[in-house]
């Protein structure tokens, strides 16, 4: 995983409501357990008809949306069932952050696991996002601030362990890696079959 950096990109907005896993990584994607090409089917049912061609009119099939990496979303994101394919396909299109005014558990979950970080806003400044949804946003994940296009800086929260593993671009096996030296100090300062309990 790539170290988590400031970046200052423009919006792609979603503004639906309740968008569940289901819509953003439809389940007859599910069976592969590589990430490569599920930016590709991203939206699918949303993206491209029934012969498998772009709807010009599906926010992502415009070329404006070339290049984003935050998508500005409806309430209630991912919702629905459990995938890791979902913050993957989303990373895979070129997404780095999604902003939201609330996230699924599990989702926001799988996606800090994943390097997507989903930014939480109050309603207030998602309306104010959404005035201008292809305005240019910066994200800083290290003082955890949000600076809108208006020049309005928003603090959203973050789990720390999840904030310094990407910050360290690593996963929870890169993190205990870490913590080599200090496991190898306690196990040799208590030797096996010792009992070391008073």
């Amino acid at each position: 995983m790539e170290k988590f950096t400031p970046f200052e990109s423009r919006m792609v907005a979603l503004p639906r409501d309740n968008v569940d896993t289901d819509q953003i990584i439809p389940a007859r994607f599910l069976k592969t357990i590589s990430k490569d090409g599920l930016g590709d089917q991203l939206f699918n049912d949303w993206r491209y008809d029934a012969e498998g061609k772009p709807k010009p009119d599906f926010v992502l099939n415009k070329p404006e949306s070339k290049a984003c990496k935050v998508l500005l979303a409806g309430d209630n994101f991912g919702c629905g069932s459990s995938r890791e394919h979902a913050p993957w396909a989303l990373t895979q299109y070129g997404f780095r952050a999604v902003i939201s005014t609330s996230f699924a558990d599990i989702f926001k979950g799988n996606s800090l696991k994943n390097s997507l970080l989903p930014i939480v806003v109050p309603p207030d400044v998602h309306a104010e996002l959404l005035k201008d949804p292809t305005g240019a946003v910066k994200v800083d994940l290290a003082s955890q601030t949000l600076t809108l296009a208006s020049g309005r800086k928003v603090h959203f929260p973050v789990d720390d362990f999840a904030k310094h593993c990407l910050l360290e671009g690593i996963d929870e096996l890169g993190y205990i890696l870490q913590q080599e030296p200090a496991i190898a100090a306690f196990e040799a300062a208590h030797p096996a079959g010792i009992d070391t309990r008073a």
